[in-house]
């Protein structure tokens, strides 16, 4: 009970922060510049304390290895050689990079959307089917619930300044490989998780999965409304409209 009590007090801040992420634009209130590490932090915090719940803590660091490693692996190429996300390159905005290619701030931010849409491809995907099937599905599920969330996000951070695309892509500067290498990065780690572990659900708590849920709502619509409010009102609703079947489908997913 505590550590949900956790899980739930982490995931409030989180949503607070988030929401004076939004409306601070506006109101021109102060943006300090740790700010989006913070958020970055604090979300992360909660979706790994979820995962410990859900998963127990060897699965949890499974999974937190198998995002870090294979995102900061797939970053790198991808800013090394323009190879799976198209050509772009980081700024400093964001902190310390790895080989001074990719802040290590990204790879957390990694685990906090994989792991809201890990749990939701596990509960669309059911219990009907089983083994290699199961496994395919899961992972290729959770590759398009995260990535319908960069659809609003990639836009709205560009425009902040976090990274540059060194050609003009045809989604509001966005090349459309970027998506692809983005289902393919989550396709990746959830396969070779779930090699590793065989996961089966520890704690079948459709209730607390909400919790997961509601991560990735806080996520995706401050990052939606943010867009918006910078004058990305056409990125915000794409974004919106991808992430909206996903966290419908998995809502209803976790009622009793």
């Amino acid at each position: 009970m505590t550590h949900k009590r956790i899980t739930i007090g982490l995931l409030i801040v989180f949503s607070l922060l988030m929401a004076y992420s939004v409306i601070a634009i506006p109101l021109d209130w102060p943006r300090p510049h740790f700010l989006t590490s913070l958020n970055t932090m604090v979300g992360f915090s909660a979706a790994f304390s979820h995962a410990w719940q859900r998963m127990g803590l060897k699965r949890a660091l499974t999974l937190l290895a198998c995002s870090f490693v294979v995102s900061l692996a797939f970053e790198s190429i991808g800013v090394a050689t323009g190879l799976v996300y198209g050509p772009y390159h980081y700024t400093d905005k964001l902190g310390p990079k790895f080989l001074g290619l990719v802040p290590y701030l990204i790879a957390i931010a990694w685990f906090l959307m994989m792991y809201p849409s890990y749990v939701i491809a596990d509960r669309l995907a059911g219990k009907k089917l089983a083994g290699w099937k199961r496994f395919v599905l899961v992972a290729a599920l959770g590759g398009l619930t995260m990535t319908a969330w960069d659809v609003g996000m990639d836009p709205m951070m560009v425009a902040n300044g976090h990274w540059v695309w060194e050609v003009e892509g045809a989604y509001f500067g966005v090349p459309l490989q970027n998506y692809w290498g983005w289902w393919l990065t989550v396709f990746t780690t959830f396969a070779v998780y779930l090699f590793l572990m065989r996961d089966l659900r520890l704690l079948d708590d459709k209730r607390f999965d909400r919790l997961a849920i509601l991560v990735y709502i806080a996520t995706g619509l401050g990052n939606l409304l943010q867009g918006y409010f910078i004058g990305l009102g056409g990125a915000a609703l794409a974004g919106f409209f991808a992430m909206i079947p996903w966290v419908i489908t998995g809502w209803l997913a976790t009622s009793d």
